[in-house]
């Protein structure tokens, strides 16, 4: 089993419209929460109830079409909110992070991390002390799971920022935007995933569940192809496609029956009569 670290704020915990993209359901995705490996299921992180939609669900869709045979742990620390002070190598957060990549590497092998995090610090001058800081960290989450070569996505902030909504509170994006590329243009192992062309949800600063959709298939791409993704991928609608494009295992629709049931979406009777159809099938 392979497994991914999640850190940075919200738009890596997710706050995408639960409801304006269809699920993506795979068994072979889990997600580790109170020490299990548990079937994906959105929102992949608990950190405030908004949590919604991120990136990490179709960049482990990614991942799994092209390694059918394997299994994806994600492991989310995301913390909306938070700016890179808070993820300081002393920190709370940074050190809950290692914890708990060090306890998914008992059962799998983590092969990258993968970071959004900049809006809280886009603003005040903050990102002149910026690339120092996330530098630091990198190197931190590295020596302290004990491989010096672990592969870093960075995500860039959307061009949305500084225009609408708490997105004004974010009018230094591009100055950090350009550190992000500049750190994975000079360090071996990170990459850069574009925010470009991202649209946000009515507040201005959160991605929408759409173009989180989108937004993981980059940051899949940089992390697959170890390269930095400056601009739109040409076939990114397409992909985002593709992810659906499959018909559920019999433990899939199982679980989607348990899903909608338990959320009080179907009736017992409703619920009974497809478990019946599903294991007959």
């Amino acid at each position: 089993m392979k497994s991914i670290l999640l850190i940075g704020q919200s738009n890596m915990a997710g706050r995408g419209f639960l409801d304006d993209v269809e699920p993506i359901i795979n068994e072979n995705i889990k997600v580790l929460k109170n020490g299990r490996w548990q079937f994906m299921d959105e929102p992949i992180h608990s950190d405030r109830s908004v949590a919604g939609v991120g990136p990490s669900a179709s960049f482990a869709a990614e991942w799994i079409a092209a390694h059918p045979n394997e299994t994806l742990g994600l492991i989310p620390c995301a913390d909306g909110g938070t700016s890179i002070e808070d993820w300081s190598t002393n920190q709370p957060l940074t050190r809950h992070a290692i914890s708990e990549a060090k306890f998914a590497m008992e059962t799998s092998e983590i092969i990258g991390i993968l970071w959004h995090q900049g809006e809280s610090d886009s603003n005040n001058g903050n990102f002149k002390q910026y690339k120092d800081k996330l530098i630091t960290l990198i190197y931190h989450f590295r020596n302290e799971l004990h491989n010096e070569t672990l592969p870093f996505v960075i995500g860039g902030l959307g061009d949305y920022l500084g225009k609408t909504g708490f997105g004004k509170s974010a009018p230094e994006y591009a100055e950090l935007n350009k550190i992000f590329e500049e750190i994975c243009t000079s360090l071996s192992n990170c990459y850069y995933a574009t925010g470009i062309g991202l649209q946000a949800n009515p507040d201005g600063i959160h991605i929408n569940a759409k173009s989180q959709r989108i937004f993981g298939v980059r940051y899949y791409d940089a992390f697959s192809n170890r390269h930095n993704i400056v601009k739109p991928l040409v076939n990114e609608q397409q992909r985002v496609a593709q992810i659906y494009d499959r018909k559920l295992t019999k433990n899939e629709q199982l679980y989607v029956q348990f899903a909608l049931f338990s959320k009080n979406k179907i009736s017992f009777n409703t619920f009974n009569e497809r478990m019946a159809t599903i294991h007959n099938s």
